[in-house]
């Protein structure tokens, strides 16, 4: 048996990195996944990767996710294919970085629509349809920027979205018990999926601030995402799990 069995998770940004991880993780424990992606032909690949190894998805794009009427739609036809969702997994996000002196207002806007605007919206739309499921999970991705602050690389605007989805998740988790939902942030730190963003100079920083002294894998942080999804996990709520290789320690 998975430890998912017989639920059906939604999973944003699928189209590589901790969302392809993270749809090939679910399905192994048993759930099927509707998955959605600006990027057709790698949310595609997911698709096919997924049903290779013999898991069940379904996959949406392009969807915009910071345009409220497209994630409405894809909420709607997510909850079509297989009668509703008992897991939705807020993963996809795209900063740009700059210290505040810096930051044009157009890179700050476009981050924080990416990183909170889209979090804020798929869980709106989807509230109803976990409700009507008789609750569910919320899993928000954040970011140990959202903990402490980096002088490698700047990231204003990243520090504020993150900020903004782990205080968002303990409001979820108020307003989401009296309906059986549950809602958790994990806050990863430096995932290798991410390390292309980065000059060298920068990866060495982030490196360092590490205890570990080295970057994640992806499977690290899903594997995470897998526990806190499951029933196993049924007395966690409201909280922000890191998973930054001792970052925030010290």
């Amino acid at each position: 048996m998975g430890l998912l069995d017989g639920k059906i998770a939604l999973i944003t940004g699928t189209a590589g990195g901790q969302g392809r991880v993270a749809c090939l993780a679910f399905a192994r424990e048993g759930a099927k996944v509707v998955g959605c992606d600006l990027q057709d032909a790698g949310n595609a690949e997911t698709v096919r990767l997924v049903r290779a190894a013999g898991g069940e998805m379904t996959g949406f794009a392009p969807v915009d996710l910071t345009d409220p009427a497209a994630v409405e739609r894809f909420v709607a036809s997510a909850a079509a294919c297989y009668g509703g969702f008992d897991i939705v997994y807020n993963n996809a996000g795209g900063p740009r970085f700059g210290p505040i002196s810096g930051m044009s207002v157009a890179d700050w806007r476009v981050t924080i629509a990416v990183e909170l605007d889209t979090v804020f919206f798929v869980t709106r739309f989807a509230w109803s349809h976990l409700v009507a499921r008789g609750g569910g999970v919320i899993l928000s991705v954040a970011s140990v920027a959202g903990m402490i602050g980096f002088p490698q690389p700047p990231m204003a605007a990243h520090v504020a979205a993150k900020a903004g989805v782990i205080g968002l998740t303990r409001q979820l988790a108020v307003e989401g018990a009296p309906v059986g939902i549950r809602a958790v942030t994990i806050s990863p730190g430096a995932i290798l999926s991410r390390e292309g963003d980065l000059d060298a100079a920068q990866r060495d920083a982030v490196t360092d601030r590490t205890l570990l002294k080295r970057w994640g894998r992806p499977e690290e942080v899903v594997e995470a995402a897998v526990f806190l999804a499951s029933a196993r996990a049924s007395y966690i709520t409201g909280v922000n799990l890191p998973i930054e290789g001792g970052a925030a320690a010290w």
